[in-house]
């Protein structure tokens, strides 16, 4: 590992500069005088390395990067690719253990036969490349396109290039070309969803993790409602709970984006909706949906409850909903496909006069993923998902009815756990309990 005093600076013009000219006590380059520097007269790097400090913990074991970086070396030989470009946040954290925050500018993690290299905006410093299982570049903003530059620098230009077919824009597609001169590309995305969707023992434990830290904002956010209370004061003590319990468990983890949905009347007919500041009243439906991250590491708690009392119409609806979710958790089994379980259960729905209040598919994969990157969009419990269950797979059973406004028992229904397919079956990672004797509160 390059210390700091040995960090290099690149460029792609036709000298190298110089950009840290001293060191620091601290180990990081520092310029001695930089009241004495003009910066008309300084030559400015297209991209440079900051290696400052020490490697920090990751959220996994170099063992288990290595292992994630063979497979994928392995789909590039299949594929014939020399290089891959990832720009995701999902697939730049899977493979490196970065996961960065855009904010406008363009990241990525490049890998080749012997190189995993992020790529990173000076703005970010030296935590991309303490954050990174193998090396990082800097690259700056003192020229538009610095960042395809050092792409190129670890690419080189006329080679096979991988990337990501859902992810790359056209403006960014068109300068990959126009930079790396590919002899051809190929759409590596598909292959390296497949790659995530097959968890490994180590990522199984941290899902595992964030499933119990689900249960505690869930019990949390239970002891907190009450008539009269605001759905964002009650959605900020599930999160803060969780927020804490993640830092107990995960002290040298970053912590970022933990969040709670909580929804009640009208605002339960979606399962995305946003917290408001309606004031509970008695008798309502309400939706808790505790979603904790960990290191981008998505986990989810979804329950219907009623605050102060439930009746008739709604009570035989939930009870339909509980039934439905139970039936589907039951058909989680290794070698069934994803579309013949959305079938089952649409026949159990029909069954009862229910199917038509369904607003979405019943499940779906988990692993690096949140609200706004990442998806793996094979491991679905939709009609048009053929995918064969396998053990090692981690999957929600979610049904969701939806009646609307004016109809008995008008709300949104949802019951969410989260199975881990084993050899045999599945295991239910999920505690916090589902169901009227359990969650008519306040």
């Amino acid at each position: 590992m390059a210390s700091a005093r040995d960090a290099c600076i690149l460029s792609c013009g036709s000298s190298a500069a110089v950009l840290y000219a001293g060191t620091s006590d601290k180990g990081a380059r520092v310029d001695p005088a930089p009241q004495d520097r003009k910066m008309t007269n300084i030559s400015r790097p297209d991209m440079y390395r900051f290696h400052n400090g020490q490697k920090a913990p990751l959220p996994f074991s170099q063992a288990e990067y290595a292992a994630r970086l063979t497979g994928l070396r392995a789909l590039m030989a299949e594929q014939g690719v020399d290089a891959c470009v990832l720009t995701s946040m999902h697939n730049v954290a899977y493979y490196s253990g970065f996961l960065y925050c855009s904010f406008g500018r363009p990241y990525a993690c490049v890998v080749t036969a012997s190189a995993c290299v992020t790529i990173s905006a000076g703005i970010d410093a030296g935590q991309p490349w303490r954050r990174s299982v193998g090396d990082n570049i800097t690259y700056t903003d003192w020229a538009r396109d610095n960042y395809w530059r050092a792409v190129l620098s670890v690419t080189g230009s006329n080679r096979v290039i991988g990337f990501e077919g859902d992810h790359l824009t056209l403006l960014q597609s068109a300068k990959l070309d126009a930079f790396l001169l590919p002899a051809s590309r190929v759409d590596i995305a598909p292959a390296t969803m497949q790659q995530r969707m097959r968890k490994s023992e180590a990522e199984i434990a941290l899902i595992r993790a964030g499933a119990n830290v689900a249960d505690v904002g869930g019990y949390a956010i239970r002891d907190a409602v009450r008539v009269g209370a605001r759905e964002i004061d009650i959605a900020m003590a599930g999160r803060d709970a969780m927020e804490a319990e993640i830092a107990k468990r995960f002290p040298y983890a970053e912590y970022r984006d933990t969040w709670v949905w909580f929804q009640s009347g009208l605002n339960t007919d979606g399962a995305h909706n946003p917290v408001t500041s309606r004031i509970l009243e008695k008798g309502d439906i309400l939706s808790l949906n505790t979603f904790p991250m960990i290191s981008g590491y998505y986990t989810a708690l979804e329950r219907t409850l009623f605050a102060g009392s439930v009746d008739a119409a709604s009570l035989a609806i939930w009870q339909a909903n509980v039934d439905t979710h139970e039936y589907g958790m039951s058909l989680l089994q290794p070698g069934v496909s994803c579309a013949e379980v959305t079938e089952k259960i649409n026949t159990f729905l029909s069954d009862r006069d229910l199917l038509q209040y369904r607003t979405f598919g019943y499940g779906h994969s988990f692993g690096l993923l949140s609200h706004y990157y990442g998806r793996e969009a094979g491991l679905e419990l939709r009609e048009d998902i053929h995918t064969l269950l396998e053990p090692g797979m981690v999957i929600s059973m979610e049904p969701m009815l939806t009646l609307p406004a004016g109809a008995p028992g008008a709300g949104g229904y949802r019951e969410h756990d989260i199975l881990v397919i084993t050899a045999t079956g599945n295991e239910n990672i999920t505690a916090y309990p589902y169901g009227p004797d359990f969650n008519v509160v306040g």
